[in-house]
C-alpha cells in the first residue's frame, strides 16, 4: 500500500510540475506585446537608453523564457536579452537546429518594410532543449526588435 501511495504521489507531483513548467513559458501574445513594449520604450527614450535595458538580464524585457533581442539591419546584435557575448557578433548566416538560415528570412522581411514572424528551432534558456521557437520581430529605424516564444 505504501508503495502505491508513493508512487501516486510521485505521478502526482511530476504532473503538477508539468503544468506548472507549460504555465511559466511565454506565449505568442506576450511575445508580439514584448516587442511592442521595446519599440515604445526605444521611441520614448532613446536607442542607448533601449539597448541598455535589452541587455539587463534582470530588467523589464526579460520574462521567463521571453527576452528581447535587437540586431542592425546586416544582423549585427545590438543587445541582447538572454546572452551578453552575442553583442557586436553578424548572426547573418545563423541556422537552427535543422540548419535553416532563419535570420536572413527575418533580415529579408524586416528590409521589405515587414513586421512579422519567422520559425526555427532553438535552445531553451530554461530548459536547456531544442525546441520549436516562432519569433516576432519589428523594424525600427536602423533596428530589428524581436522575442520569440517557445511553443509547447
Amino acid at each position: 500500500m505504501r508503495k502505491i501511495l508513493f508512487g501516486l504521489l510521485a505521478a502526482s507531483a511530476f504532473a503538477f510540475t508539468a503544468a506548472a513548467s507549460a504555465a511559466d513559458q511565454g506565449t505568442a501574445a506576450e511575445a508580439e506585446a514584448m516587442v511592442k513594449k521595446g519599440v515604445a520604450y526605444a521611441k520614448a527614450n532613446g536607442r542607448d537608453k533601449f539597448l541598455a535595458e535589452v541587455g539587463n538580464n534582470k530588467g523589464q524585457f526579460v520574462d521567463r523564457d521571453l527576452y528581447i533581442s535587437v540586431w542592425s539591419t546586416k544582423a549585427v546584435v545590438l543587445a541582447h536579452g538572454a546572452n551578453q557575448k552575442l553583442v557586436g557578433k553578424d548572426i547573418i548566416d545563423l541556422k537552427d537546429a535543422d540548419g535553416k538560415p532563419f535570420m536572413k528570412e527575418v533580415v529579408t522581411k524586416a528590409a521589405a518594410g515587414n513586421n512579422g514572424w519567422v520559425d526555427y528551432k532553438w535552445t531553451n534558456p530554461v530548459t536547456k532543449e531544442i525546441q520549436a521557437k516562432s519569433a516576432y520581430f519589428e523594424k525600427l529605424d536602423d533596428m530589428i526588435i524581436s522575442t520569440g516564444y517557445y511553443k509547447k
